[in-house]
């Protein structure tokens, strides 16, 4: 199975998917730590992709999405985008709305808590 195809399978048959480095329980970057501590927090079931440890879908995800930087979040086979883009959405409400719109299940008041922490 090539890496491009390996990438499509999970993309489409998981409703949220998050490839990054290292795993949703232990990160390695901030960046994908971040991202993960978002989901976890807001009660997401989502599929974790550890990029660090298959080389090919390191690269593959990067030519998948058209996009150069891990981590990245597909939600319903749909590229979301990484984590400036995830956290400005988190921030904004966009990503409860995204999650409403595709039946994803989520903790609305745990998303709340997040904004409520972020106000200025």
């Amino acid at each position: 199975m090539t890496a491009e195809t390996q990438i499509k399978d999970t993309v489409t048959s998981n409703d949220v998917v998050l490839f990054m480095k290292g795993t949703k329980s232990m990160p390695q970057c901030g960046f994908s730590s971040r991202v993960a501590g978002v989901l976890n927090f807001m009660g997401v079931d989502f599929a974790d992709v550890n990029v660090l440890a298959d080389e090919d879908v390191r690269q593959g995800i990067k030519e998948y999405s058209d996009w150069p930087t891990i981590p990245q979040l597909y939600i319903k086979g749909e590229f979301v985008g990484g984590c400036d883009i995830i956290t400005e959405m988190t921030l904004s409400g966009e990503l409860d709305t995204m999650f409403e719109q595709n039946g994803v299940a989520f903790d609305k008041a745990a998303a709340d808590k997040i904004r409520e922490a972020n106000a200025e």
